[in-house]
């Protein structure tokens, strides 16, 4: 299934709109998590999926563990349209 054509549910799409907003970080890992203004966002399956599927990304490499700013991707920016 190609990432254009995924269902996405409210909560995954209300954290696309964050990441759009530039308020969302994440950790440089394999299983990255995100935080919306700060705080944790506590549904790692929700971040892991977003991240897994290619709709964001680091604004740029760090470190394992770093956190950094979150930016959408193509693919997570057609998933807003």
């Amino acid at each position: 299934m190609s990432p254009t054509s995924l269902e996405l549910n409210h909560r995954e799409r209300a954290a696309l709109r964050a990441v759009a907003a530039g308020r969302v970080e994440i950790t440089c890992s394999s299983e990255p998590d995100l935080y919306i203004d700060g705080v944790a966002f506590c549904d790692q399956q929700t971040a892991h999926r977003l991240a897994h599927d290619g709709l964001l990304r680091p604004v740029r490499d760090g470190r394992l563990g770093d956190v950094v700013l979150a930016e959408l991707t193509g693919e997570g920016t057609a998933q807003l349209d």
